[in-house]
């Protein structure tokens, strides 16, 4: 799995961070930035919500 996230793109809902605190996190202006590129397999289920979950669709997750 890889996790990317378009941060020209996040509108910082947060949404992801609140979802995959693990994956990922907001930076002072409150936009998205990627912890874990390769998240194990205990982040996983958190990271494709947290994509689907994101309203700009800033984050990108592939299996």
């Amino acid at each position: 799995m890889r996790v990317t996230a378009d941060r020209e793109v996040c509108v910082g809902a947060g949404l992801c961070a609140l979802t995959a605190p693990e994956v990922f996190d907001q930076d002072d202006d409150g936009v998205v930035t990627v912890l874990a590129a390769e998240p194990g397999e205990a982040g996983r289920a958190a990271a494709l919500e947290a994509g689907a979950l994101c309203p700009s669709g800033a984050v990108r997750v592939v299996e």
